[in-house]
């Protein structure tokens, strides 16, 4: 069996993309603070929490599973002053992009399911994350290679 290394996400993607997306499509009447006011280290514990090795193991292993740790951490972690939740909606569909992964599902449905995080009871963090994997593995669809359906390989 072939297995395909997961493309980690960045503080640098999320600040070019992921922040200024829920900045840009997600600001409703609540603004998204300047990426700058992030709690330092917080976000980069967010980051790398999914690639974490133990005994030179993985703890995480496949796209679904550091992409539900990954949302789990930027909703509980809550390395923003504000906009924690939509950060995290728009920073799992950029990981999952990296990983050649889409979600189709309701954007609303999607940011419901962070608030339901949000709310949810720090002792429920291994079943939340369970949730979450199963949730992004029902809903995940894969990306089409534009090149490759333009024909330019």
């Amino acid at each position: 069996m072939h297995r395909t290394r997961t493309t980690p996400i960045t503080v640098e993607l999320i600040k070019y993309v992921a922040h200024r997306l829920a900045h840009e499509t997600m600001g409703w009447n609540e603004p998204i603070p300047p990426f700058e006011t992030r709690y330092p280290n917080k976000l980069e514990s967010c980051v790398n929490t999914p690639f974490q090795p133990f005994d030179r193991k993985l703890l995480y292993r496949g796209v679904e599973t550091k992409g539900a740790m990954l949302f789990y951490l930027l909703i509980k972690n809550h390395p923003f002053q504000n906009g924690n939740k939509r950060i995290a909606v728009a920073s799992l569909l950029v990981f999952l992009a990296l990983n050649g992964r889409w979600l189709r599902v309701d954007p609303h449905r999607l940011y419901n399911e962070a608030v339901w995080v949000a709310s949810s009871p720090a002792d429920a963090r291994e079943e939340i994350i369970v949730y979450l994997e199963k949730f992004i593995k029902k809903h995940s669809i894969p990306l089409k290679n534009t090149e490759t359906q333009k024909g330019n390989n």
